[in-house]
């Protein structure tokens, strides 16, 4: 992202998609459910350790490829094989190739029925990393962060669209009396502006998929089921949970699902973590997700294109 003299750093960190090579993919997950402003299809978990730990070295690894190894890609270190469907550990394997692993008989059906069948044999390589891709698995792409930075400029003025609205005095062909009309005014002049903020903020990097900043607020596509205070539960520790970071509907794009009735779909989803970050051992933690979707009259929706 190129700067110049008029940008200014928001103190919002931003993630963008990149394709990935497979030697740096881990694990796949699959669509399987969608309910508008319902965040019950979603689950976000904490995982945090500090820098000198047991299981990753100090320093980052080197951004090139590695020296090949006998090692198998789908071992874990502890020697757990993991399913090649949903990536939890599978003890089942293909009696065939016994290079495919599986969580459970329903999965191992599932992965036939896709393909394994056709590439299966006895002669197969003791590796699975050869294995043709899953219609039913999401794309893997590699996360990369930058700060986002916006022009100062002033914004643009929004009332003549906000008087457009308090002019209507029709609502399917019936007139409203006046409390109606102010009611109905308010209503879609809020969400107006809380869409167009939306779109005027991410329109300049519109392939974000991630905006991160603690402690701050998030963009909303909608002033329509915008959490309160008190639906936001407390962490277990008894501390408060505050905003972390968002999901852009970008991602929906980048992952390939453009129908929320056959798949999932969201406009933002919102994550709260636990303010003290408090310390629940090597293990994960459920943290608070929230859902929000775009309203019927919003353009650019269903599918979050409204941020290409």
């Amino acid at each position: 992202m190129a700067g110049n003299d008029n940008d200014t750093e928001t103190g919002i960190v931003l993630g963008f998609l990149e394709e990935a090579e497979q030697w740096q993919l881990l694990s796949s997950q699959f669509p399987n459910c969608y309910s508008r402003n319902d965040n019950r299809c979603f689950k976000v978990y904490r995982s945090q350790l500090p820098r000198k730990n047991d299981f990753y070295p100090y320093d980052p690894p080197l951004q090139e490829r590695p020296v090949e190894s006998d090692n198998d890609a789908d071992v874990l270190q502890s020697g757990v094989k993991l399913c090649r469907v949903c990536g939890c550990p599978g003890p089942k394997s293909c009696s065939r190739c016994h290079a495919a692993n599986y969580c459970s008989k329903e999965h191992q059906v599932m992965d036939w029925k896709k393909g394994h069948k056709n590439e299966c044999s006895t002669n197969a390589t003791s590796r699975s990393d050869g294995f043709l891709k899953h219609e039913f698995l999401f794309p893997e792409f590699e996360l990369v962060t930058e700060p986002e930075e916006v022009q100062v400029k002033e914004e643009q003025c929004e009332a003549d669209e906000i008087q457009k609205t308090l002019e209507l005095s029709t609502v399917g062909g019936e007139a409203l009396d006046e409390k109606e009309l102010d009611n109905v005014a308010m209503h879609e002049t809020e969400d107006s502006s809380a869409f167009h903020k939306f779109k005027r903020r991410t329109e300049l990097e519109p392939h974000q998929v991630l905006r991160y900043c603690r402690r701050g607020s998030p963009l909303w596509v909608s002033s329509d089921h915008v959490p309160k205070d008190e639906e936001i539960p407390n962490c277990p520790c008894g501390a408060k949970r505050i905003f972390e970071f968002q999901v852009m509907p970008q991602l929906l794009n980048h992952l390939k699902v453009d129908s929320p009735h056959a798949s999932i779909d969201w406009g933002t989803l919102a994550v709260y973590s636990c303010e003290d970050s408090c310390d629940q051992g090597h293990r994960y933690t459920p943290e608070f997700i929230w859902k929000q979707d775009f309203t019927g009259d919003q353009p650019g929706q269903p599918g979050g294109t409204a941020c290409q």
